[in-house]
């Protein structure tokens, strides 16, 4: 028989039974599974290959993009000095950025030192906020740092500003709150709400499991957090006087992404399978909103140049699976902050993925593959599995004070550390094909200046819960 029939012939009992032989020869006594089958960190199993009877229906996202500007390219703007940002940030978006992230710390240890309207307002000296959209990641600060950037915008009521309020995140990251969790959600809720009555186009809150990836957890236990996120957030905006519709209109979804290209693109299109049955089961139509974020976790200090590859890998998944804003940090971030040359890399990766590979000129690329269809069938039903884990837990808040979340990222966390020793999974550039001529890139390294910061201690007692603490895989391997 030829090959052609043979391979047709799918009802065929002995053709299948001689084929499996043949298969299992050239195995030499390993089972099929062990030989040819992967297994995820989230415990799913990847087939070496897919057919019409493997296809699930996976609901398309038929949108038609700008093909000029298919998503958001965003720019993150972490260097401590304010002045020194507003420069950073203008020549961003005067190189081909459409909108920043504004990464806020008062010590300026991990962000730009802003700590009153008058410090942000240095930091976004010159930027236009009706036509350039800022984000904010402010921890804690969220609610005071909205208020200031809503006062900075207030002769711009149709800026599309991301307050990106996210105190559940600061929460997880931190292990402790200034006051009761349950106060802090409630009043970024109030803070948002009244926000929203000036800014139609804002949004209020970002739903992230961001605290989960970057701690070691796998991709259904980030989307399963980020899920309960999205659900206490609308809660407290309804409570603080939003109908249900402009509640979920109000959320952005985070998503981080990995140089995993294949599952990434999965898991973008699985938050949207999620919030497509949560919304459905609120009796709204909120289409989802999502940021995805370039994981700090798969970045390496040796051969920093082949993060540059990871990067691309996470841009081309966000692309694929339609995103609406992408976040990719600088090759650069795990030595120190990015020059002017790293944060150029950061920006034109993307404008090469938007405009050159033209990804989005298709809606929903994916839609149809076997392969990427079962797999973002089966880590959308994983993650609907944990979330409602968390619901019945009574909630985010509640399951992160029991530190059951802590305890599941724990052990995900060890799995992965343990396929990186044993080389079952590799690091490129450290632990395989290692660079002996590695040159370290240039970096920043300037000295902060602490700011004073408005109290953000809110009246009862301090809520803690076990801290999920970052990790980056190569670490291990480049200190030995």
């Amino acid at each position: 028989m030829p090959l052609a029939e043979e391979f047709g012939a799918q009802g065929d009992d002995a053709t299948r039974a001689r084929w499996m032989a043949l298969v299992e020869k050239t195995l030499k006594g390993q089972s099929f599974d062990d030989a040819l089958t992967v297994k995820t960190p989230d415990g799913l199993t990847i087939q070496p290959l897919y057919t019409a009877q493997d296809g699930v229906a996976v609901a398309r996202d038929l949108r038609l993009r700008d093909p000029e500007r298919p998503w958001d390219l965003r720019t993150r703007a972490a260097h401590p000095d304010p002045t020194r940002v507003a420069k950073d940030i203008l020549t961003d978006l005067e190189g081909g950025a459409a909108s920043v992230l504004l990464q806020i710390d008062p010590t300026g240890m991990d962000g730009v030192t802003i700590g009153s309207a008058d410090d942000l307002a240095k930091a976004l000296s010159g930027v236009l906020l009706d036509l350039a959209p800022v984000a904010l990641d402010a921890g804690f600060l969220g609610p005071k740092a909205a208020d200031w950037l809503g006062a900075l915008a207030k002769a711009a009521p149709n800026a599309p500003l991301a307050f990106h309020i996210d105190p559940l995140t600061a929460f997880a990251q931190a292990g402790v709150s200034p006051g009761p969790m349950e106060a802090h959600v409630f009043n970024a809720a109030t803070v948002g709400a009244r926000l929203a009555g000036t800014y139609a186009k804002a949004s209020l809150f970002l739903a992230t499991g961001r605290a989960v990836h970057e701690a070691g957890g796998s991709n259904t236990e980030e989307l399963a957090v980020m899920a309960a996120s999205a659900v206490t957030y609308a809660k407290a905006l309804v409570r603080s006087g939003l109908s249900m519709e402009d509640a979920f209109g109000r959320i952005v979804l985070g998503v981080s992404l990995d140089g995993e290209y294949f599952t990434g693109v999965a898991k973008v299109r699985a938050a949207k399978a999620m919030w497509a049955r949560i919304t459905d089961a609120c009796g709204v139509t909120a289409p989802p909103k999502i940021e995805v974020r370039s994981s700090r976790r798969m970045l390496a200090k040796a051969d920093a140049w082949t993060n540059l590859l990871r990067l691309t890998s996470a841009g081309f998944a966000g692309a694929v699976g339609g995103a609406d804003v992408i976040v990719l940090d600088a090759f650069t971030d795990a030595i120190g902050l990015p020059t002017a040359f790293a944060r150029r890399q950061a920006r034109n990766t993307q404008l090469v993925l938007m405009e050159e590979s033209n990804l989005a000129r298709v809606a929903d690329p994916a839609g149809g593959a076997w392969y990427l269809d079962s797999l973002t069938d089966q880590m959308a039903r994983a993650a609907w599995g944990g979330f409602q884990f968390i619901e019945g837990l009574g909630g985010m808040i509640k399951a992160l004070e029991s530190g059951q979340i802590a305890d599941i990222v724990a052990t995900t966390r060890a799995a992965q550390e343990a396929a990186f020793a044993d080389k079952s999974r590799k690091i490129l550039g450290v632990t395989a094909f290692p660079n002996a001529d590695d040159k370290t890139p240039e970096v920043e390294t300037p000295e902060p200046v602490a700011v004073a910061a408005p109290d953000i201690r809110l009246p009862g007692p301090d809520s803690r819960c076990p801290a999920l603490t970052p990790v980056r895989f190569a670490a291990a391997f480049e200190e030995a």
